[in-house]
């Protein structure tokens, strides 16, 4: 029953955010600077969950006993040899020998490819409001300098 109701909680907002940000996809007025900063938010916001989930991999803090739990057995040897790989930031590694790795396959392509989503986007909200105000400039006629000449 538990695990209905966590996924009920997690599962209703995140219907409700998917909905409010697809509005505009399927009206036609995704293309403005605030969708595209919204959808840049949306991806790191993805990107921070996504993070998590590789840095806790496994069912416990203890990687041996990680390890053994899903049944695989845990090297000693290689992980003094490659302590370094399980306390980087990036790509995620927390591997139980030189075959088995705690962390799931999806989660390094899935940081890089919101990672860039969200760069994209950022860019694409820049691209278009410079582009918007430069023909609401180019709309509004220029004002004239009023200057006093002298003839001699």
């Amino acid at each position: 029953m538990g695990v209905v109701t966590t996924g009920l909680c997690l599962a209703v907002p995140a219907l409700f955010l998917l909905w409010f940000w697809g509005r505009p996809l399927l009206s036609g007025r995704w293309k403005t600077p605030g969708w595209f900063v919204a959808t840049a938010g949306l991806s790191i916001v993805a990107t921070a969950v996504t993070w998590f989930v590789g840095a806790f991999a496994g069912s416990s803090m203890s990687s041996a006993e990680s390890c053994r739990q899903a049944g695989v057995n845990y090297d000693s040897a290689y992980r003094a040899a490659h302590w370094r790989e399980s306390s980087r930031w990036f790509p995620l590694h927390d591997r139980c020998n030189a075959t088995h790795d705690l962390v799931p396959a999806w989660i390094n392509p899935a940081l890089v490819l919101l990672s860039l989503l969200a760069v994209l986007c950022v860019g694409a909200a820049v691209w278009l409001a410079v582009a918007r105000r430069r023909t609401e400039a180019d709309r509004v006629p220029a004002r004239r300098s009023w200057t006093l000449s002298v003839r001699r």
